[in-house]
């Protein structure tokens, strides 16, 4: 009986999710941390989809097993690739789609900026905040319906903040996924739940990336719970939907997203030991929070972080323009190697074509290049250590005396010859 019901409360959970009605609880299995309470939805509220614990293998210098069909996991400061499993692979990526939208809304204004709600807005379906034609709500409490508790009232009210229209916002997200190289992503709106949209785990990793370049947006992605006034009555208090929060330690964020289509996807970063790691999984069929644990314990454990080269570190000399110049690293390199493995580090420099003196001191005139393992990991720009003048390059080689003497030469003896040859 206990098992049936075990059942019928997680079928009942998953329903919940794919209609964008429920919200979360969570900690893992041999980790700290308690649950967070179950979040009641409107009308009667709903059964959480999401664990109470999270099973994971062991931890090893081998790769986990993942039932989810696409994953990646990298180094969220410097986009170096860990683990990749059909990460090029398009697919729906239902509500993982809100993390353009927040980009997009950060970028591009205050997060105090007051947005008026329109009526298309209020008119959304699936998880909202309730929110009404005409209500007036900061730019950071949208943010945060929209991260937390993946309201969809939110996100449209900030497309049209930011465009005008949700037609022309998600105009806007297409040409900002171009920008940032995103080859194998389409949006078709500010929420992901028509699943009309596909992404791929490469591409929303950079995505990912590229939102945490805006510490508000890391700020939110992190935050359990957040308080959000309303028109009339008490404040509208909402939940993170990300369990991670509280069952994995050094959960940073990021963000879940649950469809039919698309299945069971999330996006997850964390932090120990000096490395911050970041996984996408998509298409999970059960759920993503066990997969997305044993990716991150992967990155976190079985890592290591090496300083390749440091700012301001002599890499060595420079041909430029004939001339020797000393060449400094102008920022700092560090890769991750796994921890059963030497990790072979080989630098080169590789000089800009063209320069010649004079050059201002920090001037690029190359850029050093490592590989470990035989693999690339990253490139620095190696700059001038002081200010290199004109005269500091080698002279230009004229004739040497022998040379001109021997011209000389011919030229006395040829005229020579001529003067002869006259006389007879």
């Amino acid at each position: 009986m206990g098992g049936y019901r075990a059942r019928l409360i997680l079928a009942l959970g998953m329903v919940a999710a794919v209609a964008g009605l429920a919200g979360p609880i969570g900690p893992a299995r041999g980790l700290s941390g308690s649950p967070p309470p179950p979040t009641p939805v409107p009308p009667f509220g709903s059964p959480s989809p999401f664990p109470t614990s999270l099973t994971t293998p062991v931890p090893s210098t081998r790769p986990p097993p993942l039932g989810a069909p696409s994953a990646e996991l990298a180094d969220l400061d410097t986009g170096q690739v860990l683990f990749a499993k059909g990460a090029r692979v398009r697919r729906p990526i239902a509500s993982l789609t809100k993390i353009m939208t927040a980009l997009l809304a950060l970028e591009r204004h205050d997060p105090d900026q007051l947005v008026v709600v329109r009526a298309d807005a209020a008119s959304q379906g699936g998880a909202v905040l309730g929110l009404r034609a005409g209500e007036r709500i900061t730019v950071r409490d949208l943010a945060y319906g929209m991260l937390l508790s993946s309201a969809n009232d939110a996100a449209v009210a900030l497309a049209d903040s930011v465009s005008g229209s949700v037609p022309d916002f998600v105009r806007l997200m297409n040409r900002r996924a171009r920008a940032l190289g995103l080859r194998d992503t389409e949006f078709s709106s500010p929420t992901g739940l028509d699943d009309r949209g596909y992404s791929t785990a490469r591409d929303l990793m950079v995505l990912t990336r590229a939102a945490y370049a805006d510490p508000a947006f890391a700020t939110i992605v992190r935050t359990k719970t957040w308080d959000i006034p309303s028109p009339s009555g008490p404040p509208r208090r909402i939940q993170n939907r990300n369990p991670l929060l509280w069952l994995y330690p050094g959960a940073l964020g990021v963000k879940t997203g649950t469809t039919l289509q698309a299945g069971h996807c999330l996006v997850a970063a964390a932090s120990r030991g000096g490395i911050r790691a970041a996984v996408v999984v998509l298409g999970d069929p059960v759920e993503a929070f066990d997969d997305v644990a044993a990716l991150l314990n992967f990155g976190l454990l079985e890592f290591r972080p090496i300083v390749v080269v440091s700012t301001g570190r002599s890499v060595g000399t420079v041909g430029v323009g004939g001339a020797r110049i000393e060449g400094l690293a102008s920022a700092d390199l560090t890769v991750l190697v796994r921890r059963d493995r030497p990790g072979i580090v080989v630098r080169m420099v590789r000089p800009v074509p063209g320069l010649r003196p004079p050059l201002p001191a920090g001037a690029v005139i190359g850029w050093l290049e490592v590989t470990v393992d035989g693999t690339p990991r990253g490139r620095v720009p190696v700059v001038t250590a002081v200010a290199v003048p004109a005269t500091s390059g080698p002279p230009v080689p004229g004739p040497s005396p022998s040379v001109g003497a021997a011209v000389l030469y011919r030229l006395v003896l040829a005229l020579l010859r001529a003067l002869i040859r006259a006389f007879l």
